[in-house]
């Protein structure tokens, strides 16, 4: 039997619950919205795996402009600089917004917040909560205001499968899949806070369940998408078969821990910035010596050493249950998936391509990010663009309800990333080279075609190779090995569904394409 939405019918539907969605649902209040999320509220998604914090220039030697311009540094050239100073000039806002929701950041005794440091920041300017369990705190103040907020309806273990569209190719509802069957939710105001694509890999710091899914359900309703092959890899996850992997954060490094080999040589002390070094230069180190069949270790036992434990918790915890001490090992590391730069093309509102359609969070492109994430940007990104996105669309008159097709409500496979994983790993990782993502094309364009489980996370893969074969330069933290240069020019990516696959096409089928960057 087929779950009956009429009574929420209308209303805006945001898909995901981690800061984003939930942010975004509250700052919506007490408009009456939808949350739809496939797992328990926060439960499946990136924020509450947040160990860094929020970037804010609230420090009395800090301003706005000095964020901005570490922020446009780490980006490589691609950074929307009129995006970069509207979401950092919001940044403290949001904080405070977020207190008022009832986030405990850490505080000094007299009431100021604790301000940390983390790598290409020049200055400290991090907002921490619990430590380094931020994003734990935040998701769990969100979750709890969300369930005592009349306003906010949510369907748990439901997923959007398709987002609806009319004749016009504006949003016109949503076919979500539950224990109880598939059927179409009319509403004309869809929101993506779905988080990014780090489950399409095989070492991420990410749940595996977040595989691209919104960015392949704004694709495939016709939206524009941007800079899909710039993914940031971690430097320092833990080096271990847990999957996915534990993020060391990167606020250690901040407070003085160095990277060091099996013989505790340094190898990043003669580079510009050390260990706080951009994190697509360190990760490309510590990638180099994994390859030249080094171990690579954190080093804390000076710096921070004595009251590790106090300081991180959640870091000693990890380290605890590897049979591990902080203050007298050194902890083992190792890159892996951890952010994606790209993803939907919005405005500042958060508005998609798409009339309807909006997006805020990872799966969202503003601009910000550029070719390589500042560290504890995106917690920021994410609580500022939510309450654009309530602004927006509070702002705006509720569109008539559209006509769904009945055709459309047909029962979809659960998407499964198992078979694109070892794909995505293998040909688009650290370093990328025209054979090997061509390679890869070849291998997900027939997934990605087809109807099988495999379609949605083969096609979310297929934009990140596509646009990393297009992309005849290196930039960030994409770098070819075949074109190690950075093109004189700094243009972004922007492909359709019908781009990208026409493009697969010629890549599977004959040499490289010229580039289509625009």
């Amino acid at each position: 039997m087929s779950p009956d939405f009429r009574d929420l019918a209308g209303r805006p539907v945001i898909v995901g619950a981690g800061l984003a969605g939930l942010a975004t649902a509250l700052f919506l209040a007490p408009r009456p919205v939808v949350l739809v999320t496939k797992a328990p509220l926060g439960a499946e998604a990136s924020s509450p795996w947040a160990q860094g914090g929020m970037a804010a220039a609230i420090g009395e030697d800090d301003h706005p402009d000095l964020h901005a311009g570490d922020t446009i540094a780490a980006g490589d050239g691609l950074c929307d600089e009129s995006a970069v100073r509207r979401i950092i000039e919001a940044a403290p806002k949001a904080i405070a917004a977020l207190a008022r929701f009832g986030v405990g950041f850490d505080r000094h005794p007299e009431g100021g917040f604790r301000l940390g440091l983390e790598a290409a920041h020049g200055r400290n300017r991090i907002v921490h909560a619990d430590g380094d369990g931020t994003g734990r705190e935040i998701v769990r103040a969100l979750v709890a205001a969300v369930r005592t907020t009349p306003s906010v309806t949510c369907l748990e273990h439901a997923e959007v499968r398709r987002i609806l569209t009319d004749s016009h190719g504006s949003v016109a509802g949503v076919l979500i899949a539950s224990a109880d069957g598939v059927a179409p939710l009319p509403t004309r105001r869809v929101v993506l806070a779905t988080g990014g694509i780090g489950g399409l890999f095989e070492e991420s710091t990410n749940p595996r369940g977040c595989f691209g899914q919104g960015l392949v359900l704004a694709a495939r309703a016709g939206a524009v998408i941007a800079d899909p092959e710039f993914v940031q890899f971690h430097p320092t996850a833990f080096a271990s078969a847990a999957r996915p992997m534990r993020l060391v954060s990167e606020a250690v490094r901040g407070e003085g821990a160095t990277l060091v080999d099996e013989a505790g040589r340094r190898f990043l002390a003669s580079e510009p910035g050390a260990e706080l070094a951009p994190r697509d230069i360190v990760a490309r180190a510590i990638g180099r010596q994994i390859e030249a069949g080094h171990d690579v270790y954190l080093d804390a036992r000076e710096r921070p050493g004595r009251g590790f434990a106090t300081r991180f918790p959640s870091i000693a915890a990890i380290c605890r249950a590897e049979g591990l001490d902080p203050e007298r090992d050194p902890i083992p590391v190792r890159p892996a998936a951890h952010y994606h730069m790209g993803g939907v093309a919005v405005d500042a509102e958060g508005r998609s391509t798409v009339e309807g359609l909006w997006a805020a969070g990872e799966v969202a492109s503003t601009g910000l990010h550029g070719a390589n994430r500042l560290a504890s940007n995106s917690l920021t990104e994410a609580a500022v663009m939510a309450a654009a996105v309530a602004a927006s669309i509070g702002a705006s008159e509720a569109p008539p309800e559209g006509r769904i097709a009945p055709t459309l409500a047909v029962s979809l496979p659960a998407p499964d990333p198992a078979q694109v994983r070892p794909i995505l790993s293998r040909h688009a990782g650290l370093i990328r080279h025209a054979d090997s993502l061509r390679r890869a094309v070849m291998d997900l364009l027939p997934m990605a075609s087809g109807r099988g489980a495999a379609a949605d996370p083969a096609l979310a893969a297929l934009f990140v190779t596509v646009g990393a074969s297009l992309r005849q330069e290196s930039r960030g933290a994409h770098f070819r090995s075949d074109h190690p240069a950075r093109a004189s020019a700094a243009c972004r990516t922007v492909l359709t569904l019908d781009a990208v696959m026409s493009a697969a096409s010629e890549i599977a089928e004959t040499s490289l394409p010229a580039a289509r960057i625009a």
